[in-house]
This record gives structure tokens, C-alpha cells and sequence, in this order.
């Protein structure tokens, strides 16, 4: 009995070590030297982060202002799977401009390399190679390489033959697709290097028969994710995972902004200045960097998404240039009421609750006002913001709301009776995800607005979709 209180209180112990911030941060600040090295070993490769985990261990200064997602669950055992809903098609420029590119992610203890890299890259790197091949022009098939490269030891040989029976179905999905691809002089191949690489593999560009992306994991592999340092800090393997957990509200972009300061706190002072760099400090990687809504390309920009921080910061814009805004928020919007900068014919605000009550406040609420709001809008002549407080979910469920019931496949607008169809969603949330590489809708999202067009009183000029087509994939 008392060995096993003592093991009991020895696992209490590292769990509160796991989760202590000073920890976390100083392990970041760890790994973030190995990223740093691997860069400054291929200076000519730019630097990405997966987010969200990546975000933590590639600092802005040296790192591209763009960012990809490349989800572990899409690499998980048995739900493999090339994602038309993050396709992250918006890096492959990038990578032929500079012949390939680094991809930074960590993984928390018991495994070496996070399944995002080791199974949801290669996935992508072999399926766009196998689309690629679909195009009118395509390559010679005997010298384009569309081979599946995983790691030997961390994918087994059966699971590997397995993932390889379901690429070219999932090369035809994406050549099916809205998307285009750009052109490519080379495949795409996926390296791996970790902490405990010895020798950094060569990457001459002039003399390899492809794109390396090199998928950095991180955090050393340590037993049971824990790791005694002398400096007084206990080594977390991928600490920057989940860290909803630990962090305390703190993010990358403040993290990054002060991480000199946060560094030499004290374990005590910590959660105090934690706390005083957070107001009004965080602004998310790409937003710092836009200025102003982003447009649908395909219906010509008669539609934009933002975020509120953006849409904000551009209000001189749209108030000048006659867009109309549909203003999500979970803040109270009556300071912008107030502020009368926008002709209030043009502006619908509504304040969203978080969580599972907005999700019911943005089938109930939300759709039903701001469609007919919309469609008014773009009938008497005038383009369409919507923005919510990401930029990312609600705002793009409701683009895609819109654009299913108004706009024909063309991209043209109009509010006579379109035929639904599961496919039809699909490629209308491609629209944006082609113009706006940073959506990122919740599955929930999407069920709503399937849930919304499903629903023959608020369908009036459209046919609702059968019961069996639902546009959650």
C-alpha cells in the first residue's frame, strides 16, 4: 500500500511538472535552438511552422510569413487521409521559388516524429505528385517519382501498404477538385531530421530530381517526456502541444514578441508577467501582416472574409470604398455602432456567444439574418465583408452559405433557384480556401450550415439537400 501512494505521488508530481509554464517554455526555447540550427544549415530553404504546434519553436524573424496546416489526425491509423479542406496548396510556390522548403511540428513523449509529419506529409507529397501526372500536360509517368516515402521507423511496412492502396483515389478527388495546381519542375519528397540526427542530409538544389520538404520534428525524445536539466528546469518533450493546458492565455506571436523577458523570469514571477504582456498584445501570424479583407477570387470579390482585428484596422477602407459588413463578435459591437463610421444600411452586427451556444446561435440566429442582409446587399450592386473574431470559422461558414444559394458555378451571382448538392458545398468552400488559405471551418460549422440549407423555410428560392447528403467531410 505505501509503494503504491508513493508512485502515486511521484506521477502527481511530474504532471505538475508537465504542466508548469517555466518548464514549457524553457523547453521550447530548447528546441527552437535546434530549429534554428537545421536553418541556418539549409539558409536558402524558408522556414515554416505546422500550425499550431509549430508556431512555438519558429521564431518570426527568420521564419516565412506563411504558415501550413498538415493535421496529425489526417495521419492517424486507419483515418489517413488528403483533406480537401486543407489541401495547403498556397506553400507549393513557395516551394518551387526555393526548390523546397523546411516544415517545423513536435510531438509530445513516446513518439520521435509527430504523425503529421511522418504519415500526413508523405500522404500530400505523393498524392499532389499523382495529380500532378492527372494535368492535360502532364510529366512522363516514368520519370515523375509518385512514390510513397515514409519513415521505416516509425511507419510499419503493413500500415505504409496500406496508405498506398488509397493515393491515387485521393489524387483523382483533388484533380477532380476546384483547385489548380501550379507548375511543378520537380515531385515533391519528404526528408525527416530530428534531434537525433547526426549528419544533415546534402540538399544542393542544382543537382536533386525533386522538392525536399524537410520535416523538422523538434523536441528530443526523452523518457517519459520529462528530462532533468542543470539549469534548473525540468526538459518537456513537445511542450508547445495542447498548450491550452499550460500556457495561461500566453501564445507564440507574445511568446516570440517577448520571449527575452519571459526567459529570464523567475519560476515564481512567471505567471505574474505572463499575465501583464497579454492585453492587446496578440495578434495572430498572418493578420499582423494583412491590411485588409480578404476577397473571394472566383465571384470577383463580391465577397470578403476578415477577421474583426483586421476589418478593424481597415475601416477607412470599407467605409470609402461602400462595402457592405456582416460583423460577427463576442464582444459587445456597440462601440462600432456608435463609431457611425459605416452607413448603417450597410452594416449587420450581430454579437455571438462562444462555444456550444453559438454554434446554436449561428444556426437559429446568425444564417437567418445575415443571408437575407446579404443577398440585399449584393442585389443593389454593393460587395460583401464578412468577418468574425478568427476570420476563420464562423465567417467562412456563412461565405459558404452564401455562395452555395447565390452564385453559380461560374463565380456569377444570382438569387434565383439553385439546385443543392453535396458537391456543389464542397466546391464552394474550395472557392475560398483557394483565395483564403487560412480558413479553417469546424466540422460543426459546416454541419450548421448543411443543417441551415436542409431546412425548407429557410431555403425559399433553393432545393434543399436530401437527408443523406451531409457537407461534413
Amino acid at each position: 500500500m505505501a509503494s503504491r501512494d508513493s508512485a502515486a505521488i511521484v506521477l502527481a508530481e511530474l504532471r505538475k511538472e508537465s504542466q508548469d509554464i517555466y518548464n514549457r517554455i524553457h523547453s521550447i526555447a530548447e528546441d527552437a535552438e535546434f530549429v534554428k540550427q537545421v536553418h541556418q544549415y539549409y539558409p536558402n530553404l524558408p522556414l515554416l511552422p505546422n500550425m499550431r504546434c509549430g508556431a512555438w519553436y519558429t521564431d518570426p524573424d527568420i521564419a516565412s510569413s506563411e504558415c501550413a496546416y498538415f493535421k496529425s489526425t489526417d495521419g492517424h491509423t486507419n483515418n489517413w487521409s488528403f483533406n480537401l479542406r486543407r489541401p495547403n496548396l498556397h506553400i507549393l510556390p513557395l516551394i518551387v521559388q526555393h526548390h523546397g522548403l523546411i516544415l517545423v511540428d513536435s510531438t509530445r513523449a513516446g513518439k520521435r516524429i509527430p504523425d503529421a509529419l511522418s504519415k500526413t506529409v508523405p500522404i500530400w507529397c505523393s498524392v499532389i505528385n499523382r495529380a500532378f501526372l492527372r494535368r492535360p500536360q502532364s510529366p512522363n509517368f516514368d520519370t515523375w517519382d509518385t512514390t510513397l516515402y515514409t519513415p521505416p521507423a516509425v511507419v510499419s511496412a503493413q500500415e505504409h501498404n496500406q496508405i498506398e492502396q488509397k493515393l491515387d483515389a485521393w489524387a483523382a478527388e483533388l484533380a477532380a477538385s476546384f483547385y489548380k495546381l501550379p507548375e511543378l519542375q520537380l515531385p515533391l519528397r519528404p526528408i525527416w531530421i530530428t534531434p537525433a540526427t547526426t549528419t544533415f542530409p546534402s540538399l544542393s538544389a542544382p543537382t536533386l530530381p525533386f522538392y525536399p520538404i524537410v520535416c523538422l520534428s523538434a523536441s528530443k525524445l526523452v523518457a517519459d517526456g520529462l528530462e532533468r536539466r542543470a539549469n534548473g528546469f525540468a526538459y518537456i518533450q513537445g511542450s508547445g502541444d495542447d498548450h491550452e493546458l499550460w500556457s495561461m492565455d500566453l501564445t507564440p506571436t507574445v511568446f516570440w514578441k517577448n520571449c527575452d523577458v519571459l526567459l529570464q523570469g523567475t519560476r515564481s514571477a512567471l505567471p505574474g508577467l505572463v499575465l501583464s504582456l497579454l492585453p492587446g498584445s496578440d495578434l495572430p501570424r498572418r493578420v499582423a501582416n494583412d491590411t485588409l479583407p480578404t476577397p473571394v477570387t472566383h465571384v470577383s470579390g463580391l465577397l470578403s472574409i476578415s477577421s474583426t482585428c483586421t476589418l478593424q484596422s481597415a475601416l477607412p477602407f470599407v467605409a470609402s470604398s461602400e462595402l457592405a459588413v456582416v460583423w460577427l463578435t463576442s464582444s459587445d459591437p456597440s462601440c462600432l455602432l456608435n463609431a457611425n463610421t459605416i452607413d448603417p444600411s450597410r452594416l449587420l452586427c450581430i454579437q455571438t456567444p462562444e462555444g456550444k451556444k453559438g454554434q446554436h446561435h449561428f444556426l437559429r440566429t446568425v444564417l437567418p439574418r445575415s443571408m437575407p442582409f446579404i443577398e440585399a446587399q449584393l442585389l443593389r450592386g454593393n460587395k460583401v465583408c464578412i468577418a468574425c473574431d478568427t476570420g476563420k470559422d464562423t465567417s467562412v461558414g456563412l461565405c459558404v452559405a452564401v455562395l452555395t444559394k447565390h452564385f453559380h458555378e461560374d463565380g456569377s451571382f444570382n438569387p434565383q433557384k439553385i439546385v443543392l448538392s453535396k458537391t456543389i458545398l464542397k466546391t464552394r468552400l474550395q472557392w475560398i480556401i483557394s483565395s483564403y488559405p487560412t480558413a479553417n471551418p469546424s466540422r460543426t460549422t459546416l454541419k450548421r450550415v448543411n443543417d441551415f440549407l436542409l431546412s425548407p423555410p429557410q431555403c425559399t428560392g433553393s432545393e434543399s439537400l436530401s437527408k443523406n447528403q451531409k457537407f461534413t467531410e
